[in-house]
């Protein structure tokens, strides 16, 4: 195993022509981000309000075929507003995916509602529609007014979270079929996948919302920042509303009607994701190219390379492989992390956390061997 560990690393380092430290996925500036900033800050206009705001909306909102924008401070955010849009609170509950970033999770819990946890598929390793299926028709009945109702906690179920899982699309059309049937709202953690196809459409437009994040380590970056996307002109104002502390506009007086949040992107932030937006083709192809030269390296290895899933065109966000099992995967993480080669495994289960520990969930078998399995490896681009 050891040879193995070595023949790889030696492989990331030719790939990325050091022996220096590789890190996991480091952002790229190569466009007008200098530019666009100084701009920003000659126009004194750096926070929440600014055209860059507005224009960061309209090419996102374009890109991905959605008719709607709203910019906010991180992608985590953009989920507690979306959730919140369609009524997420203490009397509800949201299903979603144990394999996944804790903000997917964290989000629910900050509506006050529960998360309920459905296994993955492994080849997405995104939501299950066949185990979000069985678990409805087993806990689940619906009201006189459609609302499914869990029949353990007798709460109703409001949403659906699934989440593209380092950028590969899950079966998302299956997964809003079943969720239309019982009346649950789907808003998609796209997040990781911008740049991300499922039958030729955008991931993140397929559930009533969508939101995307633009962490320093995504795909393209503002530093922060996230985006709430939808095609209904009603829940796009109300989400402006309440991330601008729900203002009501007026001259001078501060009028504020309901209790909301500071969320809006600032006009800095914004101004670095324009730029970035304006390379986004550039930046999927080399990653798609990178992704590339894995497959064709691992393709004779018994470690497997993680490719995009049939029907998908995937951001490969960040290259992952799958170990035998969990020694395997130990030793390569030890070896690697010594030897100036950055990789992380897959996230812990969130229903591991002691702050999820509680949480309902149904057989878990998939997203526990992956849990086991799974390694991301360098996805920076190549210069």
């Amino acid at each position: 195993m050891i040879q193995k560990c070595k023949t790889i690393v030696e492989f990331i380092q030719d790939l990325y022509k050091t022996k220096e430290f590789i890190s996991l996925h480091e952002p790229q500036f190569f466009g007008n981000e200098k530019k666009y900033l100084n701009e920003v800050i000659d126009s004194t206009f750096i926070s929440s309000v600014g055209k860059f705001v507005d224009q960061f909306e309209k090419m996102l909102a374009q890109f991905v075929g959605s008719k709607y924008a709203v910019a906010t401070s991180n992608g985590t955010s953009a989920l507690h507003i979306a959730l919140k849009l369609i009524g997420v609170d203490e009397n509800s509950e949201v299903i979603t995916q144990p394999l996944t970033f804790v903000a997917t999770a964290n989000a629910i819990s900050y509506c006050n509602a529960k998360p309920i946890f459905v296994d993955v598929d492994r080849d997405t390793m995104g939501l299950s529609p066949t185990k979000l299926k069985e678990f409805l028709e087993e806990f689940t009945t619906q009201d006189k007014s459609g609302f499914c109702i869990n029949k353990t906690t007798k709460k109703v179920i409001k949403a659906c979270v699934p989440m593209h899982t380092f950028g590969h699309p899950c079966k998302i059309d299956a997964i809003v079929a079943i969720c239309n049937k019982y009346n649950i709202a789907v808003v998609e953690d796209a997040a990781e996948s911008l740049g991300s196809y499922y039958k030729n459409q955008h991931t993140g437009t397929f559930g009533k919302l969508g939101i995307f994040s633009f962490n320093g380590n995504k795909i393209i970056t503002s530093g922060g920042g996230g985006m709430i996307v939808t095609d209904d002109a009603e829940l796009a104002k109300r989400a402006k509303h309440l991330t601008t502390t729900a203002k009501i506009p007026h001259p001078y007086e501060y009028i504020h009607d309901e209790i909301a949040y500071n969320y809006r992107l600032t006009n800095l932030a914004a101004a670095v994701g324009v730029a970035q937006m304006e390379n986004i083709e550039i930046y999927i192809q080399k990653q798609r190219e990178l992704a590339k030269q894995y497959q064709s390296f691992f393709q004779s290895d018994d470690v497997r390379f993680v490719a995009e899933p049939k029907n998908c065109t995937s951001n490969y966000w960040l290259n992952a492989l799958v170990f035998k099992d969990k020694n395997e995967r130990d030793t390569f993480l030890k070896y690697t992390n010594e030897n100036n080669v950055m990789t992380r495994p897959i996230w812990r289960l969130m229903n591991k956390l002691d702050i999820y520990k509680d949480a309902q969930h149904s057989d878990l078998s998939n997203s526990l061997w992956l849990e086991e399995r799974v390694v991301n490896i360098s996805s920076s681009i190549l210069k």
